[in-house]
């Protein structure tokens, strides 16, 4: 290795290339730069944290074990708690789309691990015969076994920092929306025509309630992500790894994540299987898809404000029109939209590359791993900012609530049992040719008392729950 002012030289099977001397990361990464100027994505911050984990474990174990010097080992781990704590984020630079398996990010972050651990070390950046991102912050290790722990670990970090905590705020959130809201009476609709009454109430309760379902379902579905294959090296067979090393590096990263990992049982399964992602990913795309709903359903509650339900009031964020003053669009619901729309879409594209690996690995994986972790994060992020900006500040429309309410024709649907299906029909069909209410002619047709009225068509009685 030689080094001038502005490069030094570096080499690999293929061959010498300059690097910037500046830089964290090697050659290999310099490959890869060059070969997926792709789409300018580079790995998201959560998976870099990952990949540091398990090296930052991996060091620890392989020092201890004495598969690696113990100086190498300290100066590796002491490098990656730096970049976690926020240092040389910028030299994680790999395209996203990329080389099969996720080589290309893997090395970029032996690479940077390397050669900072080189400069802890009194040593000159590219000098791997000091410290070798293959021999030493690999030792032990492969992509094949390194990139799926990691899409795990990402996966958990994601849930647990801000899925997580997103949906727990909106279930609150949307409860206290309905203790607010519990006794205004409005209109039900199915088919987007009139049903019978129902409590404004109970709409935001009954959203409550499915994003607690969804936050189950998803925590069932991550209970996959806690088993590490970690140890199966190249194929599955463990090979060039320590005998204790699977089981060690395993309570390692556990300790690290502050949560109960476990080894998988058949090395080679967690390699080649990507189930576990595909789980969780379904699971995120069932929150996805009844998420929209629920925005769908609050942007026609708030439509308007003449021409559409007007029922509630989202809170106005910004000014919704270049050219119609006083229009306020219900932005945060439509946001919602279409990142929902987008988890759907990643969903399916991890479907579809979970399927595609061939005998001992899936080369699909880093795929996978941006789609899953971003699918987390901006389902995550989308919640938190739907529950600040919107949901908290929703007011009722109390007397557009109970007007609609009152106009029902579906009221008539309480009057079955007293006057039978047919003939509630034709006092249904007369009231809206002749926009008489429904009360008027019942009692024109005397079909049943004043008295029998009042009690059978109450607001309050017919929409509370039974």
């Amino acid at each position: 290795m030689t080094e001038n002012t502005n490069f030094r030289i570096e080499r690999d099977s293929m061959g010498d290339r300059q690097i910037p001397s500046n830089v964290y990361y090697g050659i290999q990464t310099l490959r890869a730069i060059e070969n997926f100027a792709i789409s300018g994505i580079k790995p998201l911050s959560t998976y870099v944290d990952a990949c540091l984990i398990i090296k930052k474990a991996t060091a620890i174990v392989n020092g201890e074990l004495g598969c690696i010097p113990l100086d190498i080992s300290q100066a590796i781990v002491q490098a990656a708690d730096e970049i976690l704590a926020g240092k040389l984020r910028d030299q994680f630079v790999v395209d996203v789309y990329q080389a099969g398996a996720g080589t290309s990010h893997h090395m970029n972050i032996n690479e940077v691990l390397a050669n900072r651990a080189l400069e802890i070390l009194g040593a000159e950046k590219g000098n791997y015969q000091r410290v070798s991102p293959n021999d030493h912050v690999n030792y032990g290790q492969s992509t094949n076994d390194v990139i799926p722990t990691a899409i795990r670990i990402g996966g958990l970090l994601a849930l647990t920092h801000t899925l997580q905590p997103a949906l727990e705020k909106a279930i609150t959130a949307l409860e206290t929306k309905a203790v607010e809201f519990q006794n205004i009476v409005k209109s039900g609709r199915t088919h987007l025509q009139d049903a019978v009454p129902v409590r404004l109430g109970e709409n935001f309760r009954a959203w409550s309630h499915i994003l607690s379902e969804h936050q189950n379902r998803i925590y069932t579905a991550s209970g996959d992500l806690m088993v590490l294959g970690l140890g199966g090296s190249a194929a599955g067979t463990g090979m060039n790894t320590h005998p204790q090393y699977r089981h060690r590096v395993v309570e390692v990263i556990s300790q690290i994540m502050e949560s109960p990992m476990e080894p998988a049982p058949h090395l080679m399964a967690a390699m080649q299987s990507m189930a576990p992602f595909v789980n969780v990913s379904g699971a995120l795309r069932n929150l996805a898809q009844d998420l929209a709903k629920i925005s769908h359903d609050l942007r026609l509650m708030d439509s308007g404000p003449k021409t559409g339900f007007k029922e509630i009031q989202l809170p106005p964020v910004q000014p919704g029109s270049s050219i119609m003053p006083g229009k306020y669009n219900p932005v945060m619901a439509e946001m919602t939209s279409m990142v929902c729309f987008q988890i759907m879409g990643y969903d399916n594209a991890i479907a579809l590359a979970a399927q595609a690996g061939q005998l001992e690995l899936n080369v699909m994986m880093p795929l996978i791993a941006y789609n899953l972790i971003h699918s987390m994060e901006i389902l995550g992020n989308t919640i938190a900012a739907l529950t600040e900006r919107c949901i908290e500040g929703i007011t009722a429309n109390k007397e557009r609530c109970l007007a609609y309410a009152e106009g029902s024709l579906a009221l008539v649907t309480a009057l079955n049992p007293h006057i039978g299906y047919l003939n509630a029909a034709d006092v249904a069909k007369e009231s809206l040719e002749t926009g008489k209410s429904i009360r008027q002619i019942v009692l024109e047709k005397g079909l049943m008392s004043e008295a029998q009225l009042a009690t059978v068509l109450n607001l309050e009685q017919m929409s509370a729950l039974h």
